[in-house]
């Protein structure tokens, strides 16, 4: 039997000019094939091919430096690029700014289960999740810059009631990263921090009739793996890579924690060693950040759940989970994130979508199942601007493409989204931390704006949802209602027209009572 072994040159020489080719991971290094997109790039510098490829993947791929999706960062390399995140790449960004690519975004559930679906030689995928944002066809179609002339979805209605069906496409090549293969061929997680979209994109090239390149660490002897371990069988497999500096992330060479593997009294160890890593770190300098995140927490448990199941993006969210964390009220939630990981200790920063001793570990495709379904009560994400219809905008800042990540399917489906950040920006001069907050300096960048320069959650569709709707700042508190944006609580030490009112680029309803947010929220010590 011819083995599937063979060097990452060997396996990348499969990929052929104009391939449509699938990429795994999340950002930080996780799960992400390194050595098999380093040898892409060795390969198309030395050679000039392959060229003209599709890229997709689902979220943030890289290191804003030299890895991850930056490897196909090079003009030719690439003709067309949907991809769920983008700024871990900023050469690829700078591609589609330049008119040198075709860019299109995704939803990142969208494009997980969008790849399940192809791997089913099914018709698309059908669902609710971007109608009223850039990715529904008549707001953009996930087209990013003018060289992409191609709507990703399009209308249809089912029972009387309208979706969006993303368009199915053939996948040439499914670049995977996993743990270990038998001498079959057959592929295991075990050591990896999450499972993200390894099989949908598999699945999808195998349906395809293309080519499955599996990268790992470890090559073990044939019977080597229990049935219930092999989560890519040999059947769906080509070729195989062995890569033994293979990483947990680009900084950590491996950490059992990290891929839920420590049971019993290991992993009680290692919390406790965590929890006092925790408290052993310098406190974050009390700023308006914890301040937005005291009042945030406040959300979670007025949902009528007894332990409703959370969701966290980045940025302010971050500092919303770790104040829960260091409260100790972790027991009083259901911890999730969009990489398929429950509970644990969540990374930030370039590790965000790693977790420490998670209590379970979905396939990224089946966590988006959930959230779309309506598991989540509440969602705390952060927002780049949102307008006086309630629209937030993530994915296109300063006509940078950004992209939605997870934001579409986690906004669209939550109970409750609770958007989290500063009034806003550039410039702005602050003094907290003694019960009030005071603007010394106004900033000069408008967050709260007319209108948005895209649309990455609707407020509207999210009306016509029922979702509970709130915009937390420092300054100020949101919410939409059917008659617009109103403004129902300030910060104490705030002038309303001055602070909030002036630098706002729309005129709210005011609340006929409006209330103002509790001290304890702006003390540097909370107590």
């Amino acid at each position: 039997m011819t083995s599937k072994f063979m060097t990452a040159a060997d396996a990348v020489a499969l990929i052929l000019d104009n391939d449509t080719v699938a990429l795994m991971g999340g950002g930080g290094g996780l799960m992400e094939a390194s050595h098999l997109f380093e040898a892409v790039q060795a390969r198309y510098l030395s050679t000039q091919s392959p060229k003209r490829l599709t890229v997709v993947h689902a979220l943030g791929i890289g290191d804003k430096k030299s890895k991850g999706m930056n490897c196909f960062a090079h003009e030719g390399l690439v003709k067309r690029v949907i991809g769920g995140h983008w700024v871990w790449s900023p050469a690829m960004q700078q591609l589609a700014e330049q008119e040198k690519i075709e860019a299109y975004i995704l939803p990142g559930g969208v494009s997980s289960q969008l790849l399940r679906e192809i791997g089913g030689a099914r018709p698309g995928l059908f669902t609710h999740v971007g109608l009223g944002t850039v990715c529904d066809p008549r707001l953009g179609g996930g087209k990013m810059n003018q060289s992409a002339k191609e709507d990703l979805a399009e209308v249809t209605h089912i029972d009387g009631r309208e979706y969006l069906r993303y368009k199915p496409f053939p996948v040439n090549v499914a670049l995977v990263r996993a743990s270990a293969a038998d001498e079959d061929g057959n592929i295991s997680f075990e050591h990896e921090a999450a499972n993200l979209d390894a099989q949908s994109l598999a699945l999808a090239a195998r349906t395809s009739g293309g080519k499955v390149i599996v990268q790992v660490k470890e090559r073990l002897p044939r019977g080597a793996l229990r049935a219930r371990e092999v989560r890519i069988p040999a059947a769906w497999v080509d070729a195989v890579v062995v890569d033994p500096q293979q990483q947990t992330s680009y900084a950590i060479p491996f950490d059992p924690a990290f891929s839920g593997e420590l049971t019993g009294e290991a992993r009680l160890a290692s919390e406790r060693a965590d929890h006092a890593a925790e408290n052993a770190v310098a406190a974050e300098a009390f700023s308006e950040r914890q301040a937005i995140a005291r009042r945030a927490a406040e959300e979670l448990f007025n949902t009528g759940k007894a332990r409703p199941v959370v969701n966290y993006g980045v940025g302010v969210p971050d500092a919303v989970a770790k104040l829960l964390a260091k409260r100790g009220q972790m027991d009083r939630i259901y911890q999730t994130i969009e990489h398929g990981t429950y509970g644990g200790t969540l990374m930030d920063g370039v590790l965000f979508g790693y977790a420490r001793n998670a209590s379970a570990m979905l396939d990224a495709a089946t966590q988006f199942d959930f959230y779309a379904g309506g598991g989540l009560d509440v969602a705390f994400l952060g927002f780049g601007e949102f307008d006086a219809q309630g629209n937030v905008n993530v994915s296109r800042l300063g006509g940078l493409t950004v992209g939605p990540g997870g934001f579409i399917d986690i906004a669209q489906n939550a109970r409750k989204v609770v958007f989290c950040g500063t009034l806003s920006a550039k410039g702005v001069k602050l003094a907290t931390g003694h019960g009030r907050l005071q603007v010394l300096q106004q900033g000069q960048v408008q967050k709260l704006v007319p209108q948005v320069e895209q649309i990455t959650y609707s407020g509207p569709q999210g009306l016509l949802r029922g979702q509970e709707i709130l915009y937390l700042t420092e300054r100020a508190s949101f919410r939409l209602t059917a008659a617009g944006i109103e403004l129902f609580e300030i910060a104490p030490g705030i002038d309303l027209q001055r602070d909030v009112l002036d630098q706002m680029g729309f005129k709210p309803l005011i609340a006929s009572t409006m209330a103002t947010m509790a001290t304890r929220h702006f003390a540097a010590a909370e107590g």
